[in-house]
């Protein structure tokens, strides 16, 4: 058991294999106090640290100045408007309209196994993989029970954090705010790492200093965000790839969030996360449970690197599921980029022939098949294939690109609504919009009302029928919007402020039943590229499309910062044709190839439009990728250099479990005039055996590669690649 209490010090302690996690109560009301989060240490009385024998000491024995022990105890899950003025972990208003809620212990359970969350995606384990702490805090005048869900990993520097509220009395109550996670610790002038970005720039790296006051990212748009991302690290500030302690947080959900850390006025430092207060109120009436989603934490006294490897051995393990969870991906061919809406039938196979005898395995037919839909002005709600593009219907098209030896994906986008389209003039009303207000278009589309089952469950059916119709074993789930103009024609004016939670639970209902139904279908996430890459969404789909900019260069630190918190394989990766779509750049070929190898690895082109020594290529990267995947897939991953760092080159490995095997992939984006060659510092390796690189002779001991480096020697031009493959000898 990885988790004990000590009755005598009224202490928990929850141990990882490199991490300790110490909570303990505190005064005869029983506060729980936070006491410890760090390098893993051994049974102690460590209570000391919360500080409780100093002023302004316990309320029992100095209650004239309780707001100031309030305001400075180190509180595991802070109530408000009680006296502790930093912020708040749980929010409430009363049926008298008061909002003062003050949770203490009132008991626990300890237990092998990991919970189910009800209606959330979470990450799971067995009895002998985690133990659970549930520690119940209440508040007596509320009749409120807090149930704080504690799970300790013990194979991984992991705890997850969840909590339920449960309404034990006899009148309704309003939720206002529901952090899944809180923690007060000292700071020691800490580093806050955030990834951030916008539409075709999503996940990049940002690292200021912590200083007072709160500092947060967050997105009130209804989903995670290209804009900002649900992942928040504390870092020391010596703290690089190597050394140095990380706090990380990410959050297992796909709508509104919240990642906070302030510090105070004694220099401690409150980190938290959950559903983003903002337009959240929940009713809870009698005997009713509100189940907040799950935060994942993870400790790294190695520094980031160490951070990433727990957060990808963690979601390969325990978050991603289904066919494909330890599976090669096929190789798909995707026609956006190479048609846009103008294609039909005949075009498609025409693509697929060629890709056929080129080693591709999937063809992808992207928007455009349903409907009346000619452009994205229309048909969104009418999933009926539109037989005047795809002549002889879809089992025609999918049977013939069948025949090919491919397997067949289909685009879908069943979260939205065309004010253009049959289901709107028939249906309005299931629309979100403000009643009175002319609803804001982004794209010419609306949001359909999944809080409504009769909604829910019509698109569903609408897309199962399409589903059912013809051998379709990929689906590329889009969303092409955020939210606005939140109101349901259906919720009371008292639950109004459910409506962006409600829309989150029902995309995930949807997921759950598509993969349920279908679960030889490979789901593929997407929002506008990588607007919901988020770990809720990685529990129905082991892959979600990274971004819509393809560009290689522009994808090295995209890519960079996904990779920081997810594996390889879920990281949707394309070669694209040049010059770029978006950004009109021209990157060679095998550059492309390599870039796009570092994720599920695709292509997003017309290959019977590309020069001929680009399609002779494609046979070769196929073979690369069957050749390496099983390595990237599997392996653990290290940043070598980072171009968002040095504007030069960018170069990541990744070194099998059983360290028999590497690959290197470096990236030189810039060349430059008489410069020698750049020296790489490899990892992962044994540092007593050796190893030879593809195409050399010689040999080298793998401490030789990791301490004295590697010589890589500068190519002539922009935008050059290789790949270095290394096996143990």
């Amino acid at each position: 058991m990885s988790i004990i209490y000590r009755e005598k010090e009224s202490t928990f302690q929850l141990d990882t294999p490199g991490s300790s996690y110490i909570l303990g109560l505190a005064d005869k009301e029983k506060f729980a106090g936070h006491i410890y989060y760090g390098r893993k240490i051994g049974e102690d009385d460590v209570a000391y640290l919360m500080r409780t024998e100093e002023p302004p000491f316990l309320p029992s024995e100095n209650n004239r100045d309780r707001n100031s022990f309030l305001d400075s105890f180190p509180m595991e899950y802070p109530g408000s408007g009680g006296g502790d003025y930093r912020e708040g972990a749980v929010g409430v208003c009363t049926k008298g309209g008061h909002r003062t809620v003050m949770p203490l212990y009132k008991e626990h359970r300890i237990y092998s196994g990991k919970p189910k969350l009800e209606g959330l995606p979470a990450t799971f384990g067995t009895e002998e993989d985690c133990d659970t702490l549930e520690l119940v805090l209440e508040d007596k005048l509320l009749h409120l029970e807090l149930v704080l869900y504690y799970t300790a990993f013990r194979e991984l520097d992991v705890i997850t954090r969840s909590i339920q509220v449960r309404n034990q009395g006899t009148e309704e109550i309003y939720l206002t705010k529901v952090m899944s996670l809180s923690m007060d610790m000292d700071n020691r002038s800490y580093d806050m790492i955030s990834l951030n970005g916008s539409w075709a720039r999503e996940r990049r790296i940002q690292r200021n200093p912590l200083g007072i006051g709160r500092q947060s990212v967050g997105s009130v748009r209804g989903v995670s965000s290209h804009q900002a991302h649900p992942f928040l690290a504390l870092a020391e500030k010596n703290a690089d790839q190597k050394r140095g302690e990380v706090y990380a947080v990410n959050f297992v959900y796909s709508g509104n969030f919240l990642a906070q850390a302030e510090v105070d006025q004694f220099g401690s430092v409150r980190l938290m996360m959950g559903i983003h207060p903002e337009g959240f109120c929940w009713k809870l009436e009698p005997g009713e449970r509100f189940q907040a989603p799950e935060a994942v934490l993870v400790y790294s006294c190695e520094g980031l690197g160490k951070m990433t490897r727990t957060f990808h051995d963690l979601y390969r393990n325990h978050l991603i599921r289904g066919k494909y969870k330890d599976k090669k991906r096929p190789i798909l061919i995707n026609n956006w980029e190479a048609t846009y809406f103008d294609f039909d039938t005949e075009k498609l196979l025409e693509i697929a022939r060629e890709a056929a005898g080129l080693g591709i395995e999937m063809l992808v037919m992207d928007d455009g098949w349903f409907g009346r839909r000619e452009s994205d002005n229309g048909s969104l709600g009418d999933w009926e294939v539109n037989e005047e593009k795809i002549t002889g219907g879809l089992k025609y098209l999918v049977d013939e690109v069948n025949k090919l030896g491919m397997k067949f994906g289909i685009w879908l986008e069943p979260e939205m609504i065309s004010p253009d389209s049959d289901l709107y003039r028939a249906h309005p009303d299931w629309a979100i919009q403000v009643p009175g207000r002319t609803p804001s278009l982004a794209r010419n589309q609306l949001v359909l009302d999944l809080s409504r089952p009769e909604v829910l469950d019509c698109i569903y059916e609408k897309v199962a029928k399409v589903l059912r119709s013809a051998n379709i074993e990929y689906v590329k789930w889009d969303m092409n919007r955020q939210l606005n103009d939140m109101g349901s024609a259906k919720l009371p004016a008292d639950r109004q402020g459910e409506l962006y939670h409600r829309y989150v639970l029902a995309v995930y209902e949807l997921q759950r039943r598509l993969t349920e139904e279908f679960p030889r279908i490979l789901l593929e996430n997407c929002t506008s590229g990588g607007g919901r890459f988020d770990p809720g969404m990685l529990y129905y789909s082991p892959q979600i499309w990274c971004s819509d900019d393809t560009d290689a260069v522009e994808r090295l630190s995209i890519q960079e910062g996904t990779a920081m918190i997810y594996p390889l394989s879920a990281m949707g990766a394309h070669v694209s044709d040049c010059p770029n779509h978006l950004l009109g750049r021209s990157v060679p070929f095998a550059t492309r190839g390599y870039v796009a190898l570092a994720g599920t690895f695709g292509y997003e082109l017309d290959v019977t439009k590309i020069p001929r020594e680009e399609r002779e290529m494609i046979p070769e990267q196929a073979a690369m990728y069957h050749k390496f995947n099983d390595l990237i897939r599997t392996g653990d991953y290290y940043r070598i250099a980072s171009y968002q760092e040095n504007h030069e080159y960018d170069c990541c490995q990744v070194a099998a479990k059983d360290k028999s095997e590497s690959l290197v992939t470096f990236i030189q984006v810039l060349g430059r005039a008489n410069f020698r060659s750049r020296r790489i510092f490899l990892e992962g390796l044994d540092p007593e055996k050796r190893y030879q690189i593809e195409g050399e002779s010689r040999t080298y001991r793998g401490d030789t590669l990791m301490y004295a480096g590697l010589n890589v020697r500068s190519f002539l031009g922009d935008y050059q690649g290789k790949l270095i493959y290394l096996k143990m000898v």
